[in-house]
């Protein structure tokens, strides 16, 4: 098939690059004729593991293209995918306005029929804006698709290549055969295409978004009472991650969700349910567990140190709002970096990934280390925010010759509690015993 895909950012890219592995001739178009130019050279502008050799390789054998011309790109294509941003407004509503002009711009130049499919997470009602924009343009045939992508960063490939289920939302008998013939090859192993109505297929997506971010939220709320009480979070999590009906996936307890999905979702779903007169009490509780929750150790570092952080040098590792992408977009470390430096802290920060995107959007007044040792030197004490691999198992005497201070504020849980007890570490992480 021709594909088009309108956006090449996250969701675009992978999705172009996934179809054109399947031998689909796919054109990706963006307006920024830089990055344009830079893909058509091989250069990947985002970090998802495996994605660069996808990418490289559909590139040398020509299924994958780029361009900065719509019309060219939408005349020859069978399906045109729109993979465009849809941003926050201020009160939490998802801004349309990017999926619907390049809808009126769409309506203007097809020639024929198309299958336009929304694959950007968008309102409930949104597959109806998109027919209504092209629509008023033309009176070629068409039909509007609601296709929710569920793509993990980190592991966005093999979500797209072997999905649990694919969702697709139309009321077209045609575009549905065309839709079930494009995506067959990526469902061989039994997985379903589940076919529904739009407006069902555009809450599928916001609703499992929203529910992963309220079980995430309840945990870290039991996370928080187990320090209250002396239990236990670890003990718990295996306790009721071992019941079926709820599952082990979502439950460790940490310093609140980040990322472009879970806080963006569960706010448009929240200011979705206020145009509709319906108030989902939930979700403002989710959202406001993990606004605390992003600085739940800004409290005890400060107890820590007395209420004063002047002269105090923290090491911080992770920047990326979770491991295994550069994606910095509401990740808890940034809201702990601006109370920490508020307070008086000078701050030493290792990502694997995500410092240049910190240091060109933020522009903080703190110190980027080469490597994770190098941040520890001099350092009072070592915040951990993201959980990176290279986290996981670090030479604790190493650590401890470079530190000041056998110090550590562990937002992931990465360690041992008897371990750091045997290294003799002052260890505080969420959720369990304080070792000191």
């Amino acid at each position: 098939m021709n594909i088009t895909v309108v956006g090449s950012g996250y969701v675009g890219l992978v999705t172009g690059t996934c179809f054109a592995e399947t031998g689909n001739n796919v054109t990706c178009v963006d307006i920024d004729a830089a990055k344009v130019e830079r893909m058509k050279q091989g250069e990947i502008p985002i970090y998802e593991p495996h994605l660069d050799v996808l990418f490289e390789r559909n590139i040398r054998e020509g299924r994958l293209q780029f361009t900065t011309d719509l019309k060219s790109a939408v005349d020859t294509a069978q399906i045109i995918f729109l993979a465009l941003p849809t941003p926050p407004g201020e009160d939490g509503s998802a801004d349309l306005s990017y999926v619907l002009n390049v809808a009126a711009h769409l309506g203007k130049i097809i020639t024929d029929y198309k299958v336009i499919v929304d694959k950007s997470t968008v309102p409930v009602g949104t597959a109806e804006k998109v027919h209504k924009a092209i629509a008023e343009h033309t009176t070629i045939q068409f039909d509007v698709v609601s296709n929710p992508e569920f793509l993990r960063e980190g592991f966005a490939v093999d979500d797209f290549m072997k999905p649990d289920r694919v969702v697709i939302g139309t009321s077209s008998a045609r575009a549905q055969k065309l839709m079930e013939e494009l995506y067959k090859p990526f469902t061989r192993q039994g997985n379903p295409i589940i076919f529904m109505d739009e407006r069902s297929a555009e809450l599928t997506k916001y609703a499992a978004n929203a529910f992963l971010a309220t079980k995430i939220s309840f945990m870290n709320e039991i996370a928080n009472f187990c320090e209250k009480v002396g239990a236990d979070v670890d003990m718990v999590r295996l306790g009721i991650g071992t019941d079926t009906r709820i599952g082990k996936r979502f439950l460790f307890p940490g310093i609140g969700y980040g990322g472009s999905c879970f806080p963006k979702d569960v706010q448009a779903l929240h200011h979705s349910g206020i145009e509709n007169h319906y108030e989902f009490k939930i979700l403002k509780s989710v959202m406001k567990v993990n606004e605390r929750q992003k600085t739940a150790l800004l409290g005890p570092i400060l107890d820590f140190y007395k209420g004063s952080l002047t002269n105090v040098t923290i090491a911080l590792w992770g920047l990326a709002f979770k491991p295994d992408t550069d994606d910095i977009r509401e990740a808890p470390a940034l809201y702990m970096i601006e109370h920490l430096l508020e307070a008086g802290a000078k701050i030493v920060a290792f990502d694997p990934e995500a410092m240049e995107n910190v240091k060109r959007q933020k522009g903080y007044n703190i110190t980027y280390a080469h490597d994770q040792y190098e941040a520890l030197q001099g350092a009072d004490c070592l915040l951990i925010c993201t959980e990176w691999s290279a986290f996981r198992n670090p030479d604790f005497e190493r650590m401890t010759s470079l530190l000041n201070s056998k110090t550590i504020f562990d937002g992931r849980n990465l360690y041992d509690l008897s371990k750091m007890d045997e290294l003799g570490y002052h260890y505080h992480s969420i959720g369990r015993q304080v070792i000191s």
